[in-house]
């Protein structure tokens, strides 16, 4: 029996890569999903999909921060299902380490086809740099938001034809996807390749993307999106709608 009659999520981390502070991303996601008005718990590992406990079961969204290579299929298959069933999942940065291991994107395919993409390289112009985030306001996880600068990893992406672009950047050879959405059977997806290391989680503007993400994957309505995404200081002295 479910104790919580409002929406919940859960921060899940996993990894090996060194170049990814796990921790520290637990940490900070935690506390931005929270100020979206979400209770609000974190956890590592991602055997807790194949046979969830109550805690996992209970979650409506999962914030996924990955950096692995490595992704058991069964652990694939079974986050894939959870979704398809009705779950929000948020997935960033390089949750999407797809098709480097052993069996390349065959391995990965149930991975894949959930979160609707894979890393493919840094690009040419170096690994990270300052950039500017292009934001389309037509859809809830996007709307509130203005137009933001971040210091962060530039991703360059290989993805579905279904998804739902929300965000870009502009590159020398045209425009690089950042934050899209897509339907995965009854569950929303929400991928964000925006967030490496604290530099990007103290950034004002991805964190009300990822408190809006997280509130549009948990099928929270859209007015109460608006309420949330609103209350919270973007820092600086800065609040929605001032531009000072």
């Amino acid at each position: 029996m479910k104790l919580r009659g409002s929406a919940s999520a859960m921060v899940v981390v996993e990894g090996t890569d060194l170049h990814h502070d796990l921790i520290g991303a637990a940490l900070a996601l935690q506390e931005i999903v929270t100020e979206a008005g979400l209770p609000t718990a974190r956890a590592v590992g991602l055997d807790r999909f194949v046979d969830p406990l109550e805690a996992t079961a209970e979650a409506d969204v999962y914030v996924l921060y990955r950096s692995s290579t490595v992704f058991d299929p069964r652990q694939q298959q079974a986050l894939a299902d959870l979704v398809a069933g009705g779950k929000g999942l948020v997935a960033l940065h390089a949750s999407n380490l797809f098709g480097f291991g052993d069996g390349g994107l065959d391995a990965d395919r149930a991975a894949y086809e959930l979160i609707g993409s894979r890393y493919v390289s840094h690009g040419d112009a170096g690994s990270e740099g300052r950039f500017d985030v292009r934001v389309r306001h037509e859809h809830p996880v996007t709307r509130h938001l203005e137009d933001f600068a971040i210091d962060d990893e530039y991703y360059v992406l290989d993805y579905a034809d279904d998804v739902r672009v929300l965000a870009d950047r502009e590159t020398a050879t045209g425009t690089e996807p950042l934050v899209y959405v897509r339907e995965h059977g009854a569950g929303r997806v929400c991928y964000s390749a925006l967030g490496h290391d604290p530099r990007a989680w103290g950034n004002p503007g991805f964190r009300q993307l990822v408190r809006q993400a997280a509130l549009w994957a948990a099928g929270v309505d859209d007015d109460s999106i608006g309420t949330w995404s609103t209350r919270w200081p973007l820092g600086n002295a800065r609040t929605i709608g001032d531009r000072r």
